[in-house]
């Protein structure tokens, strides 16, 4: 169990686990879950983490289809920030306990702003990662905003 799962268990909420064969020469994450899982781009999310204003102790979470990207201007405006900037990989798996790749936005080490992409609404679950490369976690987008205090806000583009 990942810590992504436990905190799914604790929730008490709906989840499914997916698992499959992690290919370390892949070009994205995301959209190797995604063709691996036969499931659509759009329904598969990657978790990326931000610096707000330039500070590095100061991240946050996006978490945003692979089929497009993090508009940062965005972003920055969900958050109430000046600007935004991708993290420091160092940091990210720091704040999170995870390694790059198998960030989820679930059963992070510390509790940090989130904020889901709103096209997460368009399906009734969607799926991220669950903790490490090659396991991703499936639920609701709205159990998914209760167990880690995420907003809702149009942060992707691209899609």
């Amino acid at each position: 169990m990942t810590p992504a799962i436990n905190a799914a268990k604790k929730g008490k909420v709906k989840y499914n686990i997916h698992e499959y064969s992690h290919d370390p020469a892949a070009a994205s994450y995301g959209e190797e879950a995604a063709e691996a899982l036969g499931l659509e781009y759009g329904r598969v999310f990657k978790t990326l983490l931000v610096a707000m204003n330039g500070d590095n102790r100061k991240l946050a979470v996006a978490v945003v289809p692979v089929s497009g990207q993090l508009d940062l201007k965005a972003m920055a405006s969900a958050l109430k920030a000046k600007k935004v900037a991708m993290a420091n990989p160092t940091d990210a798996e720091r704040a999170t306990g995870y390694v790059v790749g198998g960030i989820s936005p679930l059963g992070q080490k510390k509790r940090l702003p989130m904020v889901l992409d709103n096209s997460a609404e368009r399906y009734d679950s969607i799926c991220m990662s669950a903790g490490r490369r090659g396991l991703e976690i499936e639920m609701a987008a709205a159990d998914l905003m209760r167990l880690t205090g995420a907003v809702l806000a149009p942060i992707g583009r691209g899609e």
